[in-house]
């Protein structure tokens, strides 16, 4: 079994002082970890009968592209507004101070298909909750959520409370 969390390094004091950045870049540089990452987040994809990949910018397209590849299912970009071309759907979502939203395209979602959202990590999980209530809006299913890194000590299960999540590593403290 490959230890993925071995495989994720951690930079103190990025992007600001007292921050533990969990980088990913030293999974992807791993083959054989890569591939077990996606493997699992295929095997969770395949398990919920998923007709498309909502994947997050910018990390999530790395693992959601990968991923809809292998199951021979769409890719659906979620990305900040303003980046998409053409007619896009907004969500629009309370941050700590301010807010912001995120877009996907018009067309990419049809009611009643089933979506896995894709990310690197779920922190406070504001993305993550937004990116649900957009495939909701265009009355898709969110048939589950898988993250590579869930950051346990920090207060995200309210946001995502009902959806179910595979995450790949664990950190209970910083």
């Amino acid at each position: 079994m490959i230890d993925l969390k071995g495989s994720i390094r951690t930079i103190p004091d990025f992007p600001a002082k007292g921050i533990m950045f969990r980088d990913i870049t030293t999974l992807l540089l791993n083959p054989n970890a890569f591939r077990a990452a996606v493997d699992r987040i295929e095997e969770f994809g395949r398990s919920r009968h998923i007709d498309k990949i909502l994947a997050i910018e910018s990390r999530g397209f790395i693992f959601g592209a990968a991923v809809a590849d292998r199951m021979g299912i769409g890719l659906v970009p979620i990305r900040k507004a303003g980046k998409l071309p053409g007619k896009t759907i907004k969500y629009e979502y309370t941050l700590e101070y301010g807010t912001d939203s995120i877009e996907i395209h018009a067309d990419a979602l049809h009611p009643g298909e089933s979506v896995l959202v894709v990310d690197d990590l779920v922190a406070t999980g504001g993305t993550l909750e937004a990116a649900c209530r957009l495939a909701e809006k265009c009355e898709a299913n969110v048939g589950g959520i898988a993250v590579v890194i869930d950051l346990a000590y920090l207060p995200w299960r309210d946001k995502l409370q009902g959806y179910d999540i595979l995450s790949l590593v664990r950190y209970d403290s910083e």
